[in-house]
């Protein structure tokens, strides 16, 4: 991730979309009543990797947004700052909630399936569809918020070292 965004920051805020959609794998978990096991880690993992990968196009599409309001020369308050985390958090709306329906309506019918290997499979998409709940409420408002509060930070510290 550093490699790819050049900032510390950044790759800190998609790895925290990691531990949020864990959380929801393990509340699903835990109301279906599965114990871990060897496909619940495989389902965790596949959780993780998607979980993270959302969080990659969410601060690409912040990025965006923020990189063009400053080369348009539109970014002077914090007003605008905000405005700008809000078009590129919108901008993602859609295609999250796509993702979202598409994995869970994938993995649904595991859910419901029976006979050979259902149960294996069952522990599987568990994780999986418990941890896409919270990693969407992750993506779409706590992604932006951190991001919007690492900008302030980073614009405030910016502006103090050219007053001086």
């Amino acid at each position: 991730l550093y490699m790819n965004f050049q900032s510390v920051a950044k790759s800190f805020i998609v790895l925290l979309s990691v531990p949020f959609a864990i959380v929801g794998a393990v509340w699903f978990l835990y109301l279906l009543g599965y114990n871990m096991s060897v496909a619940v880690w495989v389902g965790i993992i596949a959780l993780a990797g998607v979980a993270a990968e959302t969080g990659v196009v969410m601060i690409v599409y912040l990025d965006e947004v923020y990189d063009r309001k400053l080369r348009e020369g539109s970014m002077s308050t914090l007003q605008d700052l905000y405005e700008a985390i809000i078009e590129g958090a919108a901008q993602r709306v859609r295609p999250k909630m796509m993702t979202v329906t598409a994995i869970i309506a994938g993995l649904l019918p595991i859910m419901w399936s029976h006979g050979s290997g259902a149960d294996l499979m069952k522990r599987i998409a568990a994780p999986m569809i418990g941890g896409m709940v919270t990693s969407t409420v992750l993506t779409l408002a706590v992604i932006p918020a951190i991001y919007a509060l690492w900008k302030e930070r980073s614009t405030a510290a910016t502006s103090r070292s050219i007053s001086r």
